[in-house]
């Protein structure tokens, strides 16, 4: 601290801060996994910032923003790669059997404990999203030309009519 780095003070007064209250609300000390989930939470501020001072043409403060993410990165696990996430994507769909878009959820939820702090929510959500069409569509393309039997169709249409 005694080095004049005010910024990386700052940025890093701010963060325990940010612990420290969390802590007294919830009266427990954090864990491990926790203060990781209060940076990352607060990288993600500053990256919907620096979006606001970019549009509103104020490129000196989405600079300083960016500095602080930069430091903050330094605290939190290493971020994974694009095509790591997308392997970890395709590995979720298979090991849940998503076929479709409404498999969206269940796929997230054996997918989040996995990225958790070392990848955005948002990409690694529109890479399921986009992996779960493919499949849709993979799908549909094979109904059409019948190449495959889905098991869902019924016939007969639920077993006929009483007398009584």
């Amino acid at each position: 601290m005694r080095s004049g780095d005010a910024l990386r003070r700052d940025v890093l007064r701010m963060a325990q801060n940010a612990v420290y209250s969390i802590e007294k609300r919830e009266r427990r000390e954090l864990s491990d996994d926790d203060v990781v989930a209060v940076l990352t939470r607060e990288v993600k501020t500053r990256r919907e910032s620096i979006d606001a001072f970019r549009k509103g043409g104020r490129d000196d403060l989405a600079a300083k923003e960016e500095a602080e993410i930069a430091i903050l990165a330094g605290f939190l696990p290493e971020q994974l790669d694009e095509d790591a996430i997308a392997t970890l994507v395709d590995e979720a769909v298979q090991a849940t059997g998503a076929s479709s878009a409404r498999d969206l959820g269940k796929v997230m939820g054996w997918l989040s404990p996995k990225t958790r702090g070392r990848a955005d929510g948002r990409r690694v959500s529109e890479l399921v999203a986009r992996a779960l069409a493919r499949t849709d569509l993979a799908s549909h393309d094979e109904a059409a030309t019948g190449t495959t039997t889905s098991g869902r169709a019924t016939v007969g249409g639920g077993g006929g009519a009483t007398s009584g």
